[in-house]
């Protein structure tokens, strides 16, 4: 690669963790599965820690070329309007406002935005939607949407129809894709600008997208884990170049 070209900068928010014995240290924690898609996919990977002050997530966001918003716990169902289901569980209330606040300026300001299984929920709360706090409690006859533990994270669960005009059928090539399904949440109330473009075989929303924005793409599924598929690299592929401004 040339010393004069830049790789664009990608943003990807982290999670809370903690190191293990002999000395318990609280960490922020990112897979390596979405720092190795946006490097094969040419981009330039940056953790986005859990900063305290919105003032920090400016200068952050400034500096960034595109954004990734990465799986993890539930958001705050008080976040729109209601009380927690029995099944909520890794609420961070923290990481909820700093990523809720990067998903709402880079909707508004054009900046690309990748959003993936709990991102693409964030991107709907922030946008002012809502969410299905437990599918299986909430949706009936709902498939069954969590094949974790004891199921390798790239295991194929179901198909996903997507519709044939977005955005996100363009990237992938097709109008059906094979994914993995590590979610109890989904998307309810599809959020003023945002509109459906993926649908599991029970209905359930698998992908979001913002029209007229130069990349604003969320997905219920990990294609970070699924980066041997050829259409799964070129969604990272097609963020990168938005990103790099093509």
């Amino acid at each position: 690669m040339s010393q004069n070209h830049r790789r664009p900068l990608i943003g990807i928010t982290s999670r809370r963790d903690q190191t293990l014995s002999p000395v318990v240290l609280p960490t922020f924690a990112l897979s390596q599965a979405y720092v190795r898609a946006i490097s094969l996919a040419g981009g330039a990977p940056l953790m986005i820690p859990i900063a305290p002050d919105e003032e920090q997530w400016r200068s952050i966001y400034a500096g960034l070329d595109g954004i990734l918003l990465s799986g993890g716990g539930d958001i705050s169902p008080h976040l729109y309007g209601e009380e927690a289901h029995q099944s909520v569980w890794g609420v961070d209330e923290e990481r909820d406002a700093v990523e809720l606040t990067l998903a709402r300026w880079a909707l508004a300001e054009g900046k690309p935005l990748l959003a993936i299984c709990r991102g693409v929920q964030v991107m709907n709360v922030a946008a002012g939607g809502n969410l299905y706090q437990d599918i299986l409690s909430q949706i009936p006859q709902a498939i069954e949407h969590v094949y974790y533990p004891g199921y390798p994270r790239n295991y194929i669960a179901h198909p996903v129809r997507l519709m044939p005009d977005s955005l996100l059928a363009h990237i992938l090539g097709a109008t059906e894709v094979g994914v993995n399904s590590l979610h109890h949440q989904a998307a309810r109330a599809i959020a003023p600008g945002l509109v459906k473009v993926a649908e599991a075989p029970d209905g359930v929303t698998e992908g979001l997208e913002k029209p007229n924005h130069p990349f604003a793409i969320g997905v219920q599924w990990h294609p970070e884990e699924l980066t041997d598929h050829r259409p799964m690299r070129r969604l990272f592929e097609a963020f990168i170049a938005a990103a790099s401004g093509q």
